[in-house]
C-alpha cells in the first residue's frame, strides 16, 4: 500500500511543536537567568544548559542572545495587550473591565516576577528596534486602563488618568520581589486579594485639593 499523502502531516506537527517546546524553554530559562544574573552575565551557554541543549543549539531558535531578550520581552508585552483588550471586550461596563484589568494584571505579576525584573533592569540591551516595539505595545497597553478610568473619573484629563495607571503598575509589579525576596513568603492565595483591592483603590482614590496657594 502506498504512502497516503496525510500520513506525514503529524510528524510534521510533532516536530514543530517540539521545536516550539523547546524555544519555550529557552525563554523561560532566560527569564531566570537574565533576573539573577543580568543580561550581560549570562552566556548562551548558561542558556542552553539551562534548557537541556547545547549553546551552539540556540542559534536554531534564535540568532543570539540579544535576539532571546527581545523575543521575551515582545512576548509578554504582547501577552499583555492581548490580554487586556480580551478583558474589556467580555466585560460590561468600565467597572467590570477595571475589575477585571486589575485581576488580570495581578495575575500576570504574581505569574511573571522574572519577566519584570527582566524588564526592570535589562530594557537598555534590548535592540533598538525591539526598544521601540516593546514601548509601543506597553503604551497600547496603558491606553486600554486609560480609556476604562476615562468612563469612571469623567472629566479627569488623559495625563492623570496615565499616572494613575503607572502608579498602580509600580504597585502590583513590585509586590512580587518583596514577597519573594524579605522575609517569610506570602501565599499566593493571599496576596492576590490584597494586591488586588489595594490596585483598585488607587485606581479609584479621589483627587484631593491641594492646600492654598
Amino acid at each position: 500500500m502506498g504512502t497516503q499523502p496525510s500520513a506525514a502531516l503529524p510528524t510534521a506537527t510533532l516536530r514543530s511543536q517540539a521545536k516550539e517546546n523547546r524555544r519555550q524553554a529557552l525563554l523561560s530559562s532566560a527569564a531566570a537567568l537574565f533576573a539573577v544574573d543580568g543580561f550581560n552575565r549570562v552566556s548562551l551557554e548558561d542558556l542552553g544548559a539551562a534548557a537541556g541543549v547545547s549553546g551552539p543549539a540556540v542559534y536554531r531558535h534564535f540568532a543570539g542572545k540579544q535576539a532571546v531578550l527581545g523575543a521575551l520581552l515582545l512576548s509578554v508585552s504582547q501577552e499583555l495587550l492581548d490580554g487586556g483588550r480580551r478583558v474589556i471586550a467580555e466585560s460590561e461596563g468600565a467597572a467590570a473591565a477595571l475589575h477585571g484589568l486589575v485581576e488580570f494584571h495581578v495575575d500576570f505579576a504574581l505569574s511573571n516576577p522574572d519577566v519584570i525584573r527582566v524588564q526592570d533592569q535589562d530594557f537598555s540591551n534590548l535592540a533598538d528596534e525591539d526598544q521601540a516595539e516593546v514601548r509601543t505595545l506597553q503604551r497600547n497597553y496603558v491606553e486600554l486602563w486609560v480609556e476604562v478610568l476615562a468612563g469612571l473619573h469623567p472629566g479627569t484629563e488623559a495625563a492623570e488618568l496615565r499616572m494613575r495607571a503607572h502608579a498602580t503598575f509600580g504597585l502590583i509589579n513590585s509586590t512580587p520581589h518583596s514577597v519573594r525576596s524579605h522575609g517569610r513568603r506570602i501565599a499566593v492565595k493571599r496576596a492576590r486579594p490584597l494586591l488586588q483591592s489595594m490596585a483598585l483603590a488607587a485606581l479609584m482614590a479621589p483627587a484631593v485639593p491641594g492646600p492654598p496657594g
